[in-house]
């Protein structure tokens, strides 16, 4: 239902846009949303937003990252510029419409 790509090795500083398109019985989205997960800890929020394009950033991320909607290809990017290696986590999509729906998660490793 949701296929996410854009995943990579980049070193510190550097920049990824992951993206992330929803098909199938998803005919329209709510929210959109990115959590990330590192290893051994709980998988955290990164940036949601709403079908009206407020979006909710987490402080970490705030002012580096930048996420984007297109409803008509019900489709949403993040745009991370100036990673850190604490930013290293696998990097899952949300999309709310009717019901929570997961990207299968993309790999981000920040690292030289």
């Amino acid at each position: 239902q949701l296929q996410a790509s854009g995943g990579g090795l980049v070193q510190p500083g550097g920049s990824l846009r992951l993206s992330c398109a929803a098909s199938g019985n998803i005919f329209s989205v709510d929210i959109w949303g990115w959590y990330r997960q590192v290893s051994g800890k709980q998988r955290e929020s990164v940036v949601g937003i709403s079908s009206s394009g407020n979006a909710n950033y987490a402080d970490a991320v705030k002012g580096r990252f930048t996420i984007s909607r297109d409803n008509a290809k019900k489709s949403v990017s993040l745009q991370m510029n100036s990673l850190k290696p604490e930013d290293t986590a696998v990097y899952y999509c949300l999309c709310v419409s009717g019901r929570n729906y997961w990207g299968q998660g993309t790999l981000v490793t920040v690292s030289n």
